[in-house]
């Protein structure tokens, strides 16, 4: 099962215990819905999340 960071929702294979996109250990199992984001350029999805990288993302992370 995988993990997302609490601060900026990028999910990340379970064996690993830092984020990778913004250095914190605040990662947790409990998520919902995910989205893909593969052009930020133009993404109206990326622009409301904040997200600046493409790469898989938590909609919700508690």
């Amino acid at each position: 099962m995988a993990k997302a960071c609490r601060v900026c929702h990028i999910i990340v294979e379970d064996n690993v215990n830092i984020c990778p996109h913004c250095r914190v250990q605040d990662l947790s199992s409990e998520y919902t819905g995910e989205v893909f984001i593969l052009k930020v350029e133009g993404s109206e999805i990326a622009k409301r999340m904040n997200i600046t990288t493409p790469g898989r993302y938590a909609l919700r992370v508690r």
